[in-house]
């Protein structure tokens, strides 16, 4: 995904800058959008905490993008990776694209989605009658170079978890059919949200999500009720408040856009690697994917503060957010993950362990 021109025009979706606390939630959905590679984020957390609100708030958020006209895969214009194979047939042949600016794509996923609707399908009929590949695209092709979220994705069948996550992990969609294969662009960023009481994801798949989010209701009686006056406001006078937010949706915006510019200059020094490769392996964290993921949303996050420097301060900032869900769960474990992370950060970081 590309952020690259201003915020211009707008649908009345409640501004992403409005939102109070859910800063953990907020801060994960940021870094994933500067950095797509880091592989989406998980969130858990109470009913009606606003996770629906904030994701749509944050796709609302993100300027426009180009892509090549009437184009079914949103594909960007130079770039192959995204681009679709007759969208890359075109170009090879004319030299050139005609493109439109277009907002990012929010795909929402239904629970009762079928395999075809979310990866696309190819009429056998057409292919063997005409000899062309008939391809019906579905939402992986219309979330390339936007933002996937299912809710409820504890819920949703664990093949089809399968299918999301191992496109969001290889940025690309192949459906295959009777001996005929279809492959297309499908890099998204994958956003599933949940409530813990209606079951856990299997561990397998929990990993696979570079980041996870939790959520409570807020306590504070006086916050609550800025929330519930903040919320009416809006409900209202949708345009009048969403016009309120105008100049700081603009400044987070611009704040993306040259924080997406900056990553590929930063920069992490080797003996902090070391040192995260040394928390994951004290927490007993399977497989590498913990490592990459801290290492990546440290860079975004340094880029997020306009750094080309990782420091020790950022890693502290992320590290809960990229390894909790990764740890092996007992189930008479009392102790919070997050808590375990922490505290074995600051051991290997040489820091005042906090109290729980």
């Amino acid at each position: 995904m590309t952020l690259s021109s201003p915020l211009n025009n707008h649908r009345t979706v409640f501004p992403f800058t409005a939102i109070i606390g859910q800063d953990e939630m907020k801060l994960a959905l940021m870094l994933n959008i500067i950095d797509p590679k880091i592989g989406g984020v998980m969130i858990m957390g109470d009913r009606g905490t606003g996770k629906s609100t904030t994701i749509r708030a944050l796709a609302d958020l993100l300027p426009e993008i180009e892509v090549v006209e009437n184009d079914p895969f949103n594909s960007h214009p130079t770039d192959l990776d995204l681009m679709g194979d007759n969208a890359r047939k075109t170009l090879e042949e004319n030299g050139s694209l005609i493109t439109i600016p277009q907002k990012v794509t929010m795909v929402d996923l239904p629970l009762g989605a079928t395999e075809d609707r979310v990866c696309g399908t190819i009429d056998i009929e057409k292919a063997l009658s005409e000899g062309v590949k008939a391809f019906e695209p579905g939402l992986l092709a219309k979330a390339n170079r936007g933002i996937l979220y299912v809710d409820e994705v504890n819920l949703l069948d664990d093949h089809l978890v399968d299918v999301l996550l191992d496109s969001a992990a290889s940025g690309w969609n192949t459906v295959e059919r009777e001996g005929i294969s279809i492959r297309h662009p499908a890099r998204f960023v994958l956003v599933g949200s949940g409530n813990p009481e209606e079951g856990e994801l299997r561990p397998q798949l929990l990993d696979r999500f570079g980041m996870h989010a939790e959520i409570r209701t807020v306590k504070d009686p006086s916050l609550r009720v800025d929330i519930v006056e903040q919320r009416t406001q809006f409900d209202s006078e949708p345009q009048k408040f969403y016009e309120t937010y105008q100049n700081e949706q603009e400044k987070l915006q611009e704040t993306l856009v040259k924080a997406q510019n900056l990553l590929p200059l930063v920069d992490i020094e080797r003996d902090l690697q070391v040192k995260i490769s040394q928390v994951c392996s004290e927490l007993d964290v399977d497989g590498l994917r913990g490592d990459i993921v801290v290492n990546r949303a440290s860079k975004a996050l340094a880029a997020l503060e306009k750094r080309k420097s990782v420091t020790v301060e950022d890693i502290s900032s992320i590290i809960t957010l990229c390894l909790r869900h990764r740890l092996r769960k007992d189930p008479l474990e009392t102790i919070d993950s997050g808590y375990k992370v922490k505290k074995v950060f600051n051991q290997i970081f040489g820091l005042e362990i906090e109290e729980n």
